[in-house]
């Protein structure tokens, strides 16, 4: 009995030290701060965006120790309140990110801590994390996911940042006739990679639709001035041309660029999402701008206007260097032992600036953290996600047995009556979920 009013003691002794760890790794004051520009942003904007209050709860995370602020209690009650907030720990079965998250019982806004300490590019984050909050009620319409694997070859790339550059050139626009022209030139280096790409169209809809929309949001409320909101769409245009891939990431820079034009051009574009609407073809009705008949050959004269030789030489070096990082994916997950891991409730966390395309198989994600009915497996050194997302693979470990896994570049911690087995090749390994 003493021993169990002890153990119970030391529970709650080390609940509270971390509670009081979590309000040292994130100050209370700096949440605060934090939380009540959140609320004038969403005061300000009043539903005026998408006819819907982005206000509503907001966690702040720390990802290494995993405790959390809050503004708000969770509807279970697992945090406790403090000073004006509320805190606590983020389970291990929950993922760490910027986006939103539904954990104990209610929808929350995450961000990782610490945040921007700029007010205008913090407030622009804050804003796009919100809008994927209050996402699921604006009923927009079900797309199929993409891959987007054609924005990581040379061409794909190669046209993708000449839109980039037009859409740059509309936005810094002197005058009207200068913006219409610039805009023009951007739907005409998209007309001519979904000539390239016939799939590319929905694939890339998906996206914009999700975080193209959700930055757009960041832009417009997070950002006070006409002007403040066009420098911060063209930080977006200019800071993603660094990134390793574009197939995840590209529609943080197009969405402010095309919304902003959208809203200049193409009044009340917001409340024909749910239809379907796709950027490029409401802006091009806008603007009256006809797809020409020779796609190309007006899309490699406009190109010259942007540089695009020099950035067709350095498109094709870099594609020398897909081509071998390719190679060494698929001899690494493909040819040789893999361990295949499929999903029951799966939760991802992964960056998506760095995905590697590797055709029919899937996605290598070279850094990311899944949850599932199974337990927790980090990858650091790649992971190749199937293109439906069912499962995901990695490579083969040397040893199959016990609950805390590693093999190259990856840890996996089992939950209990789980188990890996022989798969159809010799040496892969597949996992199996306990008898029912």
């Amino acid at each position: 009995m003493k021993r169990s009013v002890f153990a119970v003691l030391s529970s709650a002794l080390c609940l509270v030290a971390l509670q009081a760890a979590a309000s040292e790794s994130i100050p209370l004051a700096d949440a605060r701060e934090v939380f009540a520009q959140a609320r004038s942003i969403c005061e300000q904007d009043a539903g005026k965006l998408w006819g819907v209050s982005l206000c509503g709860p907001i966690m702040l995370v720390d990802p290494k120790s995993r405790q959390l602020i809050a503004n708000q209690a969770d509807a279970n009650g697992a945090l406790k309140a403090r000073d004006g907030v509320f805190v606590g720990l983020l389970p291990a079965e929950q993922n760490v990110a910027n986006t939103a998250v539904e954990w104990s019982g209610t929808r929350w806004t995450q961000m990782l801590w610490p945040l921007h300490a700029e007010p205008e590019t913090r407030g622009t984050l804050i804003a796009h994390e919100l809008f994927h909050r209050i996402q699921p009620q604006l009923k927009l319409p079900k797309l199929e996911s993409g891959e987007n694997a054609h924005l990581d070859t040379l061409d794909g790339r190669y046209w993708l940042q000449l839109e980039w550059r037009a859409l740059a050139r509309a936005l810094q626009a002197g005058d009207d006739a200068a913006r219409r022209q610039a805009a023009a030139d951007a739907l005409l280096f998209r007309a001519e990679r979904y000539r390239l790409f016939t799939d590319a169209a929905a694939q890339e809809q998906e996206l914009e639709q999700n975080e193209g929309l959700a930055e757009y949001t960041g832009v417009m409320a997070g950002n006070a001035t006409e002007q403040a909101r066009v420098q911060a769409a063209l930080h977006d245009l200019s800071a993603h041309v660094g990134s390793p891939s574009f197939v995840r990431s590209f529609a943080y820079a197009t969405g402010p660029a095309y919304g902003l034009l959208l809203d200049r051009y193409a009044a009340g574009w917001r409340q024909q999402l749910a239809g379907g609407l796709r950027f490029d073809a409401t802006l091009r009705q806008a603007l009256a701008s006809e797809t020409p008949a020779d796609v190309q050959g007006l899309a490699d004269q406009r190109a010259l206007r942007y540089d695009g030789a020099a950035l067709r030489v350095s498109e094709t070096q870099r594609d020398i260097q897909r081509q071998q990082v390719l190679a060494a994916n698929r001899r690494k997950f493909v040819d040789g032992p893999v361990l295949l891991l499929p999903f029951q409730h799966m939760k991802v966390q992964f960056n998506p600036s760095n995905l590697q395309p590797l055709g029919e198989h899937g996605t290598v994600y070279p850094t990311m953290r899944i949850s599932d009915d199974w337990g927790v497996l980090e990858a650091s050194d790649g992971a190749l996600m199937r293109s439906d997302w069912s499962a995901v693979t990695v490579v083969a470990p040397e040893a199959s047995a016990g609950s805390d896994l590693k093999g190259e570049g990856w840890t996996l911690q089992l939950k209990p009556g789980w188990r890996l087995v022989p798969g159809s090749r010799k040496g892969d390994l597949v996992l199996e979920q306990p008898a029912q």
